[in-house]
């Protein structure tokens, strides 16, 4: 496995840095406590970083600095938005969100659906890959509540126009909730400017943590019904989960190792220049990679014609094989780390056609991959190609 190829980034980034890697394990050993549950000094010193966190993530997102308590951690952004959605919808309401979506969001809005008489509307998306802001304002009826987003799809790597998506919300007075489990630590967000209310983030993928770890950044003026309750370290007697933030959103001991990874991501983005400077090394190489599947002629991409407002994630199959197929041929003969299948995005694979291939491969470039990684992959899925044609062009027996 030394010389793997790995370019599965959208799922998690790996490798992390060895800074995050030295931070996590330095810290638990020296700081492996529960924070503020205790007045020693280890207690004290793991609280510490746990608040230092919020800020700088606050500060990161845009959001509102002057409340950094209302950047609440939890597992990862499948349970942030869980908490978010079924925090914010009850038996009435309306929500609007689109066919680019993953499954933490249309899963949770099928179950208030089908279980909590909540009303959702799926906006499509068009041939480039985004989706229309007008749609979403053509969509709003009397009893929205919620209209939530994919910032970037994990599928097709474009990046959704939140900002205008919010101002539309802004203006009809309708809570926005933006998923940026892609875009998070790869593209700039700002909550203020992009009038976004809600985001949910994951640390594992481009902001550089471990797995396990990830939370909602929720403005000040946006309340959310807490759906859990449990253990804080404050207030022991009182015999409710506490209203305020951040224990509104919070349960239980934090993932302490995963907070260290966080903090210790941020200090290595800024080194590396910033997200901007990540984003725009991921874009030269993933511009290498789709400028070679285009001289191929067998190779389809999806939605990647142009790589304005995109991720390093791209989307292909090989005419004349299964999409697992072509996977497994270039992670035996290859050595190259890809992913097959829906990419828990079914709505994304029912529109762009993808579904009787059983999804499609994805590359995910991250920071660490290099020009040779890019070209490596354009020669095996050549190769991959040529066997598709030779198959195709047997006699059959």
């Amino acid at each position: 496995m030394e010389n793997l190829i790995y370019l599965d980034n959208a799922a998690t980034s790996w490798p992390k840095p060895d800074k995050v890697y030295a931070f996590m394990v330095d810290f638990y050993r020296q700081c492996g406590v529960n924070p503020g549950r205790s007045g020693f000094d280890k207690a004290i010193e793991a609280g510490n970083i746990v608040e230092d966190l919020r800020k700088r993530l606050t500060a990161f997102f845009g959001g509102d600095e002057d409340t950094p308590e209302r950047l609440c951690f939890g597992y990862n952004a499948t349970d942030a938005l869980n908490l978010l959605i079924n925090g914010l919808l009850e038996s009435g309401d309306h929500v609007i969100t689109t066919k680019i979506e993953h499954n933490s969001v249309i899963r949770p809005i099928n179950h208030l659906v089908r279980d909590h008489g909540v009303e959702a509307t799926f906006v499509p998306f068009d041939v480039r890959g985004f989706v229309d802001p007008e749609e979403i304002r053509q969509a709003v009826r009397p009893n929205t509540k919620l209209v939530i987003v994919n910032h970037g799809s994990n599928v097709l790597g474009t990046i959704q126009p939140v900002a205008a998506i919010g101002r539309i919300c802004r203006e009809l007075g309708i809570t926005f909730a933006v998923d940026a489990s892609q875009t998070a630590g790869m593209v700039p967000i700002d909550m203020k400017a992009m009038n976004i209310d809600a985001l949910a983030f994951t640390g594992h993928k481009s902001l550089m943590g471990s797995t396990g770890i990830g939370g909602l950044c929720i403005r000040k003026h946006l309340e959310i019904r807490h759906t859990r309750s449990g253990g804080t370290g404050v207030r022991s007697a009182f015999p409710y989960h506490l209203d305020e933030y951040p224990f509104r959103m919070e349960y239980g001991t934090p993932n302490m190792v995963g907070i260290a990874s966080l903090w210790a991501g941020q200090g290595w983005m800024e080194k590396f220049g910033g997200v901007e400077k990540i984003h725009e090394q991921e874009m030269m190489l993933t511009r290498r990679l789709v400028d070679g599947f285009r001289q191929i002629d067998g190779v389809v991409t999806y939605c990647c014609d142009s790589l304005d407002n995109h991720l390093s994630t791209v989307s292909m199959n090989v005419e004349g094989f299964e999409a697992a197929d072509v996977g497994i041929m270039l992670d035996v003969d290859f050595n190259i780390a890809t992913r097959t299948g829906l990419h828990c995005a079914p709505l994304v694979h029912e529109q762009i056609g993808t579904l009787p291939l059983h999804g499609s491969v994805r590359f995910a470039i991250g920071p660490f991959n290099t020009i040779e990684h890019i070209d490596t992959a354009i020669e095996g899925v050549t190769e991959i190609n040529e066997r598709a044609k030779a198959r195709t062009a047997a006699p059959a027996r």
